[in-house]
């Protein structure tokens, strides 16, 4: 017995899967199958929608947007050249270790 109405063929072109448990991409909408539903395996074109990662400066820690298309290394160097706010001289090379005299010196 055959039921047509039951679930979905996988959107990917390459598969076209019926799929019992189909799962639909919250990026950009289509419905795929368990091995086609993450965004690099049906070259999701929304994906840059939903898979964002905003790099941090390793020296003053603040977040640097990079707009899409853009090479999030070169946007960091970029900030680490012109904006960043490090100050090497406020670090003290000891941590927050704090020296005091010895009464005897």
């Amino acid at each position: 017995m055959e039921l047509p109405w039951l679930g979905e063929h996988c959107s990917e072109r390459s598969c076209k899967q019926l799929d019992f448990l189909p799962l639909k991409c919250d990026a950009c909408g289509e419905v795929f199958c368990k091995d086609h539903i993450r965004y690099d395996d049906h070259k999701c074109s929304s994906a840059y929608k939903k898979n964002v990662q905003v790099p941090v400066c390793p020296l003053c820690n603040t977040p640097i947007p990079v707009q899409r298309g853009e090479i999030p290394d070169i946007v960091v160097g970029a900030h680490i050249d012109k904006d960043c706010k490090y100050n090497p001289a406020q670090q003290n090379s000891l941590g927050s270790l704090k020296l005091h005299e010895h009464p005897a010196a």
